[in-house]
């Protein structure tokens, strides 16, 4: 079900409760019935909120590589992706949408130099694979952009499934392989 269907799912299922409770009312307030369904009514938004909050990426202390600057970049490539699921999960329009996709792929760019110049100057043995491991990261999402101009709903929920899958298992993988050499150099 696409997200305009979820929404007017919901909205009608409040709709619903709201009329329930008013009949409710107007037949007596002492009735259980009627106080379960404000109860139910009341509980609808948190438990929305629980709902869009499982889609989104939440910092573990296994993710970290033990090199503070990195973990933190790492936190906030996190917390960006999960301001895009926002736009994506609160229909907030296109314009929302692709800012913050925007925002995403020049932090990633902005990390990735960030890295990619730590192991440079330190001579990681791996920096060739890795700083490719980053470019097949960023064609892949110039891909999913060009995608999104086709069909924009589509694109981004597979770019943001691709997102937060490919910078978890990027950061447990590739991330920790040059993180104790890095650490053996003196890099916090």
């Amino acid at each position: 079900m696409n997200k305009t269907m979820n929404m007017f799912a919901l909205s009608l299922i409040i709709l619903t409760l709201i009329t329930a409770v008013i009949l409710g009312f107007m037949a007596g307030p002492k009735s259980p019935l009627t106080w379960a369904l404000v109860g139910v009514l009341v509980l609808i938004p948190v438990i929305y909120r629980k709902l869009m909050d499982r889609d989104k990426i939440i910092w573990k202390d296994q993710y970290s590589v033990g090199i503070d600057s990195i973990d933190q970049q790492h936190k906030k490539l996190i917390n960006l992706i999960n301001m895009l699921q926002t736009t994506v999960d609160y229909s907030t329009g296109e314009a929302f949408e692709r800012e913050a996709l925007d925002a995403v792929v020049d932090y990633t760019k902005t990390h990735f130099s960030y890295e990619e110049g730590l192991m440079s100057e330190y001579g990681y043995p791996g920096f060739e694979a890795h700083k490719l491991k980053h470019q097949e990261m960023i064609n892949e999402v110039q891909r999913l952009l060009a995608e999104y101009q086709d069909n924009p709903e589509h694109a981004m929920q597979h770019g943001l499934n691709f997102l937060k899958q490919w910078l978890i298992r990027h950061i447990n993988g590739t991330d920790k392989e040059y993180s104790d050499f890095l650490r053996s150099k003196g890099v916090q």
